[in-house]
């Protein structure tokens, strides 16, 4: 992987922790020498993660709405702030421009954006491996819901196997590097909808 996108709040959080391991996060992908895309804010998680990369020399490419630019949300030291002109566009660039995805913790936002790059793999769109950063088990009950989804039959076993998770940044990107994609006959097809 030579990109990754980043997908967490515009929020800090209650605990410090949070901020404190989106900073080492961004710092050990820069390490790896993987670009960091994420959504262009100096806020929250965000800007933590954005720092931590830049501050270990890593390139840093932010991609924020431009209804968003009025509100002086945009990080200034990036590498590439990219305009676009909504949502789902930042969406798209920020998959146009990655090889893999994180998710760290966040709300609304972090959800929908992890959930459509799971949609677009399940769909056959891409094969980029995709995972939660799950801190001190931030994700826990997300992951119990998406097991019951499989036991429940909603989800197939080889879906199941489309979301990586690991406590640590380290292990996060292991798995993510050893990530097989769904063979082409796994996909879903007319006949399974």
């Amino acid at each position: 992987m030579k990109s990754i996108s980043v997908f967490c709040g515009s929020s800090a959080g209650r605990d410090s922790k949070y901020a404190e391991i989106a900073n080492r996060a961004g710092a050990y992908i820069a390490g790896k020498g993987c670009r960091v895309v994420y959504g262009g804010s100096h806020l929250g998680l965000m800007g933590a993660v954005a720092n931590g990369a830049l501050g270990n020399g890593g390139e840093v490419i932010g991609v924020l709405p431009k209804f968003m630019s009025n509100r002086e949300i945009a990080h200034s030291g990036l590498t590439e702030l990219i305009m676009v002109n909504s949502m789902h566009e930042r969406k798209l660039k920020m998959h146009d421009l990655s090889d893999g995805v994180i998710a760290l913790p966040g709300g609304f936002g972090t959800f929908e954006e992890l959930f459509e790059m799971l949609t677009w793999a399940q769909l056959g769109l891409h094969k980029k491996p995709i995972g939660l950063l799950n801190i001190d088990g931030f994700y826990n009950h997300l992951i119990k819901m998406i097991d019951h989804m499989h036991e429940e039959e909603f989800l197939r076993p080889h879906f199941r196997r489309l979301i990586l998770s690991s406590s640590t940044i380290e292990g996060l990107i292991e798995e993510m590097e050893a990530f097989e994609p769904i063979p082409k006959d796994h996909r879903i097809k007319r006949s399974q909808t």
